[in-house]
């Protein structure tokens, strides 16, 4: 089955067709805090950032993108690539906390050939779940998500915050 299109709370077709914030790199204007920008930053530390995407596959997808402006994974340190593995660790237990999916898929899109429409590295992490297809998949072609990257956003936070306190 060949998926057109996905349903969703918010729209993305803008963004499909070229509208996109005015910045040169729209993973460096979250790093900088940049209001042209919508963010949905989880946790910065001192190297990366881990953000939900806004035009997520499923309910939790998130990258984990270096604060530095880089676009190849090669370009990363040793202490980089111990810090990166340890957020996807730690994310993946979050996910299993809140939302229990059945697998992932996790791994990057590099260069423009492999899907990677924002020249930053950036790490996807999508959980996958059983049975994913629904009524509206197989009729329409098209899939739903039920939860808003925002209702996520606010949902992973308040699960962090929540642990640490």
């Amino acid at each position: 089955m060949n998926f057109n299109s996905y349903v969703f709370p918010f729209s993305k077709k803008e963004y499909i067709r070229g509208k996109k914030p005015d910045v040169e790199c729209i993973l460096c204007a979250i790093v900088n805090n940049d209001n042209r920008v919508q963010s949905l930053e989880i946790l910065r530390t001192e190297n990366f950032i881990l953000s939900l995407n806004l035009f997520p596959y499923n309910n939790g997808h998130a990258i984990i993108f270096p604060i530095r402006h880089i676009t190849d994974i090669r370009e990363l340190s040793e202490k980089e690539d111990i810090e990166l593995a340890r957020l996807t660790k730690s994310y993946i237990s979050l996910l299993e906390e809140l939302y229990k999916p059945s697998g992932y898929n996790i791994g990057y899109n590099l260069g423009e050939y492999a899907g990677a429409s924002i020249p930053h590295l950036h790490l996807h992490i999508i959980p996958r779940y059983q049975n994913e297809l629904g009524v509206i998949d197989l009729i329409g072609g098209a899939k739903v998500l039920v939860e808003n990257p925002l209702e996520t956003l606010e949902k992973i936070k308040k699960h962090i915050k929540n642990k640490h306190s």
